[in-house]
């Protein structure tokens, strides 16, 4: 077993495997026993539900039969057509399914070899951030000798019902499968980053440039390994499960097959003069019942290809589920997107590398406002800085960054009437460059993103950040929700997440000796403008360099101009307050930096709070000679060291 696997109800499916073996039993799972409260936790059976083992349902069972299909899978009578969806996804990619199904050989069914064969199954799942085995039985549930939830299209193949099965005391019951997102079974077989797109919000179905950059997004996610899911969420005039005239089902999970751009007509040698179109294959998990608008499987637009493009394309004319529609008619007709991209972290690879961080942290609630952790969304101005803080840098000058928040799985918590998931977002303030400790106020700092809030049971950002540090806010939209959560951030260059739990600099023995801060001052400096020409050109190459005590901060280098805008932010705890804080514009040269000027601060919690502009001067005190330029700043200081 890898040290990197956990044991679900800490079950050791090798032990129990060999034990049933010895002991000539089949295995009879007592953690999630075949009964009406592993099936149902509200609702009473229509009938008498009753457990059968494959060897009872068919005289040849297999775990695969001519390998791993998404044409494999039937619903059947749960309402989980978002789980069905999401497994014929995980079939199309084998080295996804192979981590779900360990071992898959030695768990088969050998006929030579009866005598082996224990009734016992393992898969795993990622859950919560670790990979998580899980082991059943392979007592399955049936009405008059028929599996009644998920099943193969053959008889004697049993992989789906029996990963169903796992899935279901993962998640409590049955019944708790009952309507689901496919992104978080996606998420479960694979560890992928979810992001939930609304087509109807996007306008996707109107803006063709939107439309385009979608499709080039797609077929990329899938093109690398990513699963892609969607339905038609139902409207106020509509009812799940209804059928539109197109043939599409509303409120049903369909997956994504294929994604292709389609030549039409025979290529000619040397020729390029081709019509492509841009196409998506999806499925229907009821196996049945497909769309039948334009390129349906038996339209007259299925002429204008050539039987070598038909053949590529795998088109099929049978009514099995699956079918093919123009980009542009599924942006029309479908309302939501699941994109869930298995994001590259590794080293060895021809695509783009990831920079993973994750962490494990939790929504708690305390009476004491610095112990708090439950402040609610930005709009509890009171308590929202009350929330787990994260920070992090943009080394470069600007980076791609992807967040996924995720919270717990409330699935289990059905019985008690509390599974639905809670609603949650996130929100990324610039700070300041050198900020160490807890935000407790914002005064200088900068929103640079925040994520829709939903009640899913993870939220997607992806930003392209500015050079700089940043804090990172998961919240519940309430405040004094209590649950857990993982976050992971992907960027380009390592970003060293980590999580801010000081309040204040610690007491220390050294502090008794050197002293402990007495005062805090948070400075922004905006710009700075009629700076001294430095080259023939007319311009300069300025930055700005902030000292204070034995401390300074320099900022990024504004090339070829005399009014450079910084936007550069810092924060002191100061121990000596009569010591002044000094601001220098200097020009950067190949080989000595030249100086321009600089403004002196006393910066005293009296001292206006407004943004104001300061006559650049000479070294010395703060009345020294006038020289070109001004700069303008805003500064905050307090001797309450948690007020900023």
């Amino acid at each position: 077993m890898s040290s990197s696997v956990q044991l679900f109800r800490d079950q050791k499916y090798h032990e129990l495997k060999e034990q049933c073996i010895q002991q000539k039993q089949l295995f009879e799972d007592p953690e999630f026993p075949a009964s009406d409260d592993s099936i149902f936790y509200q609702s009473a059976p229509p009938r008498k539900v009753e457990w059968k083992r494959p060897k009872d349902l068919c005289e040849d069972p297999h775990l695969f039969v001519n390998g791993i299909s998404s044409h494999d899978l039937h619903q059947g009578t749960l309402g989980n057509c978002w789980f069905v969806a999401a497994c014929s996804c995980l079939a199309l990619r084998k080295p996804l399914w192979q981590q779900v199904i360990p071992d898959f050989n030695e768990q088969e069914w050998d006929p030579k070899k009866p005598e082996k064969y224990a009734g016992i199954f393992r898969f795993r799942f990622w859950c919560f951030g670790k990979w998580t085995e899980v082991v059943v039985d392979d007592l399955l549930p049936t009405m008059d000798g028929k599996l009644i939830y998920c099943h193969s299209n053959m008889k004697n193949e049993f992989w789906s019902a029996l990963l169903e099965k796992a899935y279901a005391k993962l998640a409590g019951s049955y019944e708790a499968l009952d309507g689901g997102s496919a992104a978080d079974a996606i998420v479960d077989f694979t560890g992928a980053v979810a992001e939930s797109v609304d087509l109807v919000q996007g306008k996707y179905g109107e803006i063709i440039s939107e439309q385009l950059k979608l499709f080039e997004d797609l077929l990329k996610v899938h093109k690398r390994g990513g699963l892609i899911s969607c339905y038609i969420a139902a409207s106020s005039g509509s009812t799940n499960e209804a059928e539109t005239e197109m043939g599409l089902v509303i409120g049903h999970a369909y997956s994504v097959t294929a994604i292709r751009k389609l030549r039409l007509g025979e290529r000619a040698i040397f020729s390029f003069n081709t019509e492509k179109l841009f196409m998506i294959r999806l499925r229907n998990p009821w196996g049945k019942r497909e769309w039948n608008g334009a390129w349906s499987d038996n339209s007259e637009e299925w002429k204008k290809v050539s039987n070598s493009e038909r053949k590529s394309l795998g088109l099929t004319l049978e009514n099995d589920g699956e079918f093919w529609m123009t980009f542009e008619d599924w942006c029309k007709n479908f309302t939501d997107v699941d994109i869930c991209r298995i994001v590259n972290t590794s080293y060895f690879s021809i695509h783009k590398t990831w920079e993973k961080k994750m962490m494990h942290g939790a929504w708690a609630k305390s009476s004491e406002p610095l112990l708090n952790r439950s402040g609610g969304c930005f709009d509890n101005k009171e308590t929202f800085l009350q929330n787990p803080q994260y920070i992090f840098d943009v080394k470069k000058t600007e980076d791609k960054v992807l967040v996924s928040l995720q919270q717990e799985d409330r699935r289990k918590y059905k019985k008690e009437g509390k599974g639905d998931s809670i609603p949650i977002g996130l929100e990324i303030f610039k700070v300041e460059d050198n900020r160490s400790y807890r935000l407790h106020k914002l005064t200088v700092q900068e929103r640079a993103a925040t994520s829709p809030y939903m009640n899913t049971r993870t939220v997607f950002l992806r930003r392209i950040l500015k050079q700089g540090r940043y804090i990172l806010i998961p919240t519940t939209y309430h405040p004094g929700i209590v649950t857990k959560f993982i976050l992971r951030l992907f960027t380009d260059v390592p970003s060293k997440l980590r999580e801010l739990r000081e309040d204040k600099p610690k007491i220390t023995c050294w502090s008794l000796l050197c002293g402990y801060p007495r005062r805090v001052t948070q400075v922004k400096i905006h710009s700075a403008e009629g700076l001294q020409k430095q080259d023939r050109s007319g311009g300069a190459d300025p930055y700005v360099l902030i000292k204070c005590e034995n401390q300074s901060l320099r900022s990024p280098v504004q090339h070829d101009t005399t009014s450079a805008i910084f936007n550069t932010q810092v924060i002191f705890y100061r121990k000596n307050i009569d010591s002044p804080i000094v601001i220098q514009v200097w020009n950067r040269n190949v080989f000595c930096d030249h100086f321009l000027g600089q403004a002196v601060l006393a910066a005293s919690p009296s001292d206006p709070r407004e943004q104001q502009t300061l006559q650049l001067r000479g070294r010395g005190s703060r009345e020294a000679a006038a020289m070109p330029g001004c700069i303008t700043i805003k500064f905050f200081s307090s001797d309450d060291l948690v007020e900023l």
